[in-house]
């Protein structure tokens, strides 16, 4: 473009702004919904097939997972508030994403969560308390990642989709039937690592899925102010299939990761999932939504709720109160038992965190130790009572 055709008003940047975006060829991609907002099946010729296992009991058993775990939610949510957890990130809104993932995966197939992935944890067999011991500051994991194949929780911003590359390139080179799953977030997706593990996902044809849960915040941050392009459109750059899928619905992501994970599987490389859904709470409990998002737009994603929208179906298909009373009543007694595990739970001695600093002993946190020792100890003698001050 010549000098003279440059924008010279305000009218004409947003015309030429425009124009790009008309031009951009990202478009977005359709989106896989096999469940709709009034809980009646569709079909789609090629991922149908992947949820026709799904029979009335089975869709029951994914309500059950996702009412339980919003439950635990909730429940954790009270006891952030009540001071017994330092901080807590909410996945409300996000429970078809993680419970129709999660089911989806065989136990040889090895999950690396963000911090909010509650819901595949739950999918995984984790005891739901133990996801509490990080929030309540008494360890710095809280299960063996080894049990139960799900990687203690990532904190570190996208840290985990590297992670999950190399133990996939590590399951190509043991010849291992197994997948490498990298669950993380709209705001992750900005991030270099996530760049660089697809890189090298695509490089090596690893047996990767990248599991993004585009929630539409970043904290604060809206997602198209991170991304001009859908999000699953980025795949092809790398050179491997991205998919939308409609995150709200339990039946699309349960059929969309199933294909994935056979994909990968199969030795086809890696797959990126986008699943399309909304935070309808905050970030964490330290976050206020109100500050920077309408109540209009939490309001008009509530009408997707993805429990109510499985409910709808259920309930056409003959499903009665009997078993929606019977799911509440269990929600409120593994509430209760939760909250009478972590009011239970004890942090160990203060002494013991030096020894998690180094694998091996260290000259200097043997140095710091002994000080706090000695400063420990200069307390040995002091009348309690206030005497003597």
């Amino acid at each position: 473009m010549g000098a003279e055709h440059l924008p010279t008003s305000e009218f004409e940047i947003v015309e030429l702004e425009q124009a790009l975006a008309a031009s951009d060829p990202a478009d977005a991609p359709d989106m896989v919904q096999l469940l709709d907002a009034d809980g009646v099946l569709q079909f789609d010729a090629r991922f149908s097939p992947f949820a026709e296992h799904l029979d009335a009991e089975a869709l029951r058993g994914l309500y059950r997972d996702m009412f339980l775990v919003r439950r635990f939610d909730q429940e954790a949510t009270a006891l952030q508030r009540q001071g017994q957890l330092a901080l807590w990130p909410p996945l409300l809104g996000q429970e078809a994403a993680q419970i129709g993932s999660g089911r989806a995966l065989q136990p040889q197939d090895y999950v690396f969560p963000t911090y909010r992935e509650h819901g595949v944890a739950l999918t995984r067999g984790l005891q739901l308390s133990s996801l509490l011991k990080l929030f309540r500051g008494i360890t710095n994991g809280g299960w063996d990642p080894r049990e139960k194949n799900f990687h203690i929780y990532t904190l570190v911003l996208a840290a985990q989709t590297l992670h999950a590359v190399g133990y996939a390139m590590g399951i190509q080179r043991d010849q291992e039937d197994a997948v490498s799953v990298a669950y993380f977030g709209d705001g992750a997706s900005s991030e270099g690592d996530v760049h660089e593990s697809m890189v090298f996902a695509a490089s090596n044809q690893s047996p990767v899925v990248f599991f993004c849960q585009n929630n539409h915040w970043a904290i604060s941050v809206p997602t198209e102010v991170q991304s001009r392009i859908p999000l699953s459109n980025r795949a092809s750059g790398y050179g491997f299939p991205g998919i939308r899928v409609d995150g709200n619905d339990v039946v699309a992501v349960h059929a969309v990761t199933r294909w994935a994970l056979e994909h990968a599987r199969s030795g086809k490389g890696p797959v990126l999932i986008e699943a399309f859904t909304y935070r309808m709470s905050a970030h964490t409990t330290a976050d206020d939504p109100t500050k920077y998002r309408l109540s209009s737009e939490e309001a008009e994603w509530r009408q997707r709720d993805p429990l109510s929208r499985l409910a709808k179906h259920l309930r056409g298909a003959g499903t009665g109160d009997t078993f929606f009373d019977e799911v509440a009543a269990e929600g409120e007694a593994m509430a209760s038992a939760v909250r009478a595990e972590v009011l239970a739970m004890e942090g160990p001695e203060f002494e013991q965190s030096f020894e998690t600093v180094y694998a091996d002993p260290h000259p200097l946190v043997a140095e710091e130790l002994a000080w706090h020792r000695k400063y420990e100890a200069g307390f040995a003698d002091t009348d309690r009572s206030g005497e003597g001050n």
